[in-house]
């Protein structure tokens, strides 16, 4: 397995709680370096901003999927203790997860037909935020089915 350099992804969001589909940037960078068959694997180096694959089809499931972290856990709390004020952003972080690993083949990304790549901003707006972009290719390019 060839592996290729970690590629960086700018983001900017726009408000504190936040889902931007990135799946045609994923799907681009893929392309260009003419990936045909192994692993993304989509990654946030942010302790407060997260990696998922849910529905893309109907805006109203990022919706839902915000309002009901909101609800589960609220910006404030009397037993929170970390003196930044974003302990909320770092409990939605820790369920949803930093990265989100997706299968390559015949150099495509391999998603159900309703799924897509979303940054998850919690703790934003925020200016420029970094996702990383890790991939590795099987050696000539081709899947040989092990």
């Amino acid at each position: 397995m060839r592996n290729l350099p970690i590629i960086t992804l700018l983001l900017q969001t726009k408000s504190r709680n936040q889902m931007l589909e990135i799946t045609d940037h994923v799907q681009r960078l893929v392309a260009q370096h003419q990936i045909q068959s192994g692993l993304a694997i989509v990654c946030v180096p942010h302790t407060t901003a997260a990696i998922t694959i849910n529905e893309n089809a109907d805006p109203d499931v990022k919706h839902d999927l915000l309002k009901k972290l909101d609800q589960l856990i609220p910006k404030s709390e009397t037993y929170y203790q970390h003196d930044e004020g974003n302990s909320d952003s770092h409990l939605k972080t820790a369920l949803i997860g930093n990265s989100a690993t997706v299968i390559i083949e015949r150099g495509q990304l391999v998603l159900g037909r309703w799924q897509g790549i979303y940054f998850c901003e919690f703790d934003g707006p925020r200016g420029i935020g970094k996702g990383r972009f890790g991939k590795a290719e099987k050696r000539g390019g081709k899947s040989n089915g092990d």
